[in-house]
């Protein structure tokens, strides 16, 4: 990750989800941190696997293994105040069972999987981002 992708990926997030406070710190490689403030929220990955150039965001969201919890409004309420945006919402899949789906609005984010490993459940947050997603000329 070169220095104008990461400010382009700083600003497209900023810009997503309303929040001049999110900015991307670049690691070794093709590999990112993604912040809030002070508080780490996840991974940035490189994918130019098939000759397009894309990112994946990926965030693990621990959550409780009672049978009782409700993953909609607790994930909805939990990413409104990670990214500071009130118009995050967090869907069921119309079919799907193992995953769920987040928007701002009417625009989808990503997928929100579940995951159950060692008696613990938590949900990895998905946000593909595309190359053209980063073009100035193609957003909004």
């Amino acid at each position: 990750m070169d220095v104008l992708e990461v400010r382009k990926l700083d600003a497209y997030l900023s810009k997503l989800f309303g929040n001049p406070g999110i900015r991307v710190v670049p690691k070794k490689g093709d590999v990112a941190e993604v912040f809030v403030g002070e508080d780490d929220l996840g991974e940035l990955t490189v994918d130019d696997e098939d000759g397009d150039r894309s990112f994946n965001f990926r965030m693990v969201i621990q959550v409780s293994s009672d049978p009782s919890f409700q993953p909609v409004p607790t994930l909805t309420t939990y990413l409104r105040a990670k990214f500071d945006n009130e118009n995050i919402r967090v869907v069921t899949r119309p079919k799907k069972t193992d995953s769920l789906e987040a928007y701002i609005g009417e625009e989808f984010l990503g997928v929100l999987f579940v995951e159950n490993e060692k008696g613990r459940r938590s949900y990895i947050f998905e946000l593909p981002i595309l190359d053209v997603d980063l073009d100035p000329a193609g957003t909004a």
